[in-house]
This record gives structure tokens, sequence and C-alpha cells, in this order.
């Protein structure tokens, strides 16, 4: 039986923490699913088709190397109902401190109860990119900041498009 993974988040944009955690989830699984979550009352800045482009682009070439399957999805519903259609039976979730620790002990022990069937596997983000969030690349990039030493150079790029610096 395949080892399948989903790694649910919004990817808003893409950062090397997400792609420390895709480098970790690749040799623990048999195929990994990333899933874009796209919830109507929410506005991203990148489209939910240039995030999975940003996602083909950074994540694919490293899942290859690591000869585990890929494949990137959106979802509009509840993340355990996105495993379930992707057949996964891991979540993975990145860490980076004690505070996502907290929030991420109450997601995974809602979504046990909601789907027993996919366990939760935390991986610890790695010393150098403990301190990206997506939310501080996106407000350093608006503000003509270089961006560069917390995303993928594809994602700078794009970045450095949408604000036009």
């Amino acid at each position: 039986m395949p080892r399948i993974a989903l790694y649910p988040g919004s990817f808003d944009p893409v950062t090397n923490g997400h792609l420390d955690v895709v480098r970790q989830a690749v040799g623990l699984c048999d195929r990994l699913v990333i899933a874009i979550g796209v919830h109507p009352g929410k506005a991203p800045l990148f489209s939910a088709e240039d995030r999975l482009a940003m996602i083909r682009e950074v994540f694919e070439p490293v899942a290859k190397t690591a000869k585990c399957e890929f494949e990137a999805i959106t979802y509009d519903d509840l993340a355990v109902t996105a495993a379930r259609r992707a057949k996964a039976t891991i979540f993975i979730r990145g860490l980076r401190d004690g505070t996502d620790l907290d929030y991420e002990m109450q997601l995974a022990g809602m979504n046990e109860t909601m789907a027993p069937e996919v366990r939760t596997v935390f991986l610890p983000a790695s010393p150098t990119v403990r301190p990206i969030t997506a939310t501080l690349v996106r407000q350093i990039a608006s503000m003509g900041g270089d961006v560069s030493n917390f995303v993928p150079k594809a994602v700078a790029k794009r970045l450095k498009a949408k604000f036009g610096r």
C-alpha cells in the first residue's frame, strides 16, 4: 500500500520554509500531494492558478529527485475531505516554534476525530527557515524589500512583478 501524504496550506506565496518541509516530506511518502486551501472569504495575493504554478515549479523537481510521486491540487472544503479524496493517510505539517506546535496540536486533534485514518506528521523547520512566514514575506515584498533570502528564485521574480519593484 503506497504511503500518500497531503501537505495542506495557503502557500501565498511559497517560501523557503515550505520548501524545507517538502524536502523532508518526500523522504517519508511514496506520493506527496500539495493542497492549496481556497476559501471565498479570503483575498490571497496570488490566484490559486499562480500558486499551483509556483508549487509545481519549485516542489516538483524536489519530489522527482527523491523518486516521490507529486501532485498539486486545490480544495475548498475540509482538509480531511481533501485527504480522503487524495487517498492520503498522512497529513504533513511544518513546525517553526512552540506557538505553531500549540495550534497544530489542536488541528491534529480535530482532524484525528474527523478522520482517524489520517495521521499527522510534524516536521520541524530547519534553523535557517524558522523565522520565515508567508505573511512577513508579503509585507516585505509589498514595501519594496528584498525577499530573496526567504523564497525560491522563481517566487521572488513573481513577487517583484506583482509589486512592480
